[in-house]
């Protein structure tokens, strides 16, 4: 039997090696910080460094830490409603969706009220709800996430024609945005996304009754009284939320949604949802601002596309958890 931290060891572990990722990201850089005058730059008079750190610096780390949290919980969501441990954002249409009427939007020169938060939301609810209407019909969890893919592969096609369009100076900055991308965050940045991660994370909470009862399968849960379709469907719409709220500024980070989950179920096997999600959030955050200051630091001043970073790590590190997980003996499949 594979050994693990009591709990009580394992939330100070998680608490400490949070807050010294936190300080790393702050400090590490050009200029470097040390982390013993962090507080005083930050508080501090005006300097090169205090603009580095509370202008740049700080609010990256913050929007970091939002679209990691929300990309798991999304994530989570989809992967305990569909009950398989490969249903993520990316192969249902919805990140592709979300990034391709932003991205649409922009070539095009559309005026669309609420942007880039709207344009996003829409174009998630119609790569998903594409999905969910191609897949009608569709014997067991793993037809859906083929006909993810296809209609994932479908919206890919338009959004590459749209960049097509675009002129020279546009395609560098689309390029760097659908790769997934935190350059460039300001606190203004930050303020178009907490709208969307305030209004969608507690709508997540709220679906987490539907969701228990899903993962008991679709039989039992009609016998029980839920409507499977229109629960399923609630539940596509507030991961549609939550992706939206990061792909409409910082593009679709890639794969968090798949990794998120299954390093909270390494965390507590045997827990429920209900803690899942909330390990899910504290996941997913923690993976982005990693892979952000990895992504810029790592080939300074080359700076690479987060996005990128977290497509590897989460595939790679996803899959063999997802492989552990359902070698543990007497797990409850999801």
């Amino acid at each position: 039997m594979t050994a693990r931290l009591p709990r009580s060891l394992a939330l100070v572990v998680g608490v400490g090696g949070a807050l010294g990722v936190l300080v790393a990201a702050m400090c590490l850089g050009e200029p470097v910080v040390a982390p013993t005058r962090l507080l005083d730059v930050l508080v501090g008079a005006d300097s090169l460094e205090r603009v580095v750190v509370v202008e740049l610096r700080a609010p990256r780390v913050l929007l970091g830490l939002f679209a990691g949290a929300v990309l798991g919980a999304a994530g989570l969501l989809l992967q305990e409603s569909l009950r398989n441990p490969l249903a993520v954002p990316e192969l249902l249409g919805v990140s592709t969706g979300a990034a391709a009427s932003v991205a649409l939007t922009v070539v095009f020169s559309v005026a669309v009220p609420g942007a880039p938060l709207v344009p996003a939301l829409g174009g998630a609810l119609v790569g998903g709800g594409l999905t969910l209407l191609a897949a009608r019909g569709a014997v067991g969890p793993a037809a859906v996430l083929l006909v993810g893919a296809a209609v994932s592969a479908a919206l890919t096609a338009v959004l590459l024609s749209g960049v097509a369009l675009s002129d020279s100076r546009e395609q560098g900055v689309l390029v760097r945005y659908l790769l997934g991308s935190l350059t460039g965050t300001t606190w203004e940045t930050v303020a178009t996304a907490l709208p969307g991660v305030v209004l969608a994370l507690p709508l997540a909470v709220l679906v987490l009754p539907a969701l228990g009862v899903l993962r008991l399968g679709d039989d039992t849960a009609t016998v029980l009284g839920l409507s499977t379709g229109r629960a399923r469907g609630a539940v596509l719409a507030v991961a549609c939320a939550l992706v939206a709220a990061v792909v409409s500024v910082c593009g679709p980070v890639a794969w968090v949604g798949f990794l998120a989950p299954h390093l909270a179920r390494g965390l507590r096997p045997e827990a429920d949802p209900r803690v899942w999600l909330g390990w899910s959030v504290v996941a997913g955050a923690f993976v982005v601002v990693v892979a952000d200051l990895v992504a810029r630091t790592v080939l300074y001043p080359v700076e690479l596309p987060v996005g990128g970073l977290t497509a590897v790590v989460g595939v790679g590190g996803g899959a063999v958890l997802a492989a552990g997980h359902r070698r543990t003996p007497g797990r409850t499949r999801t």
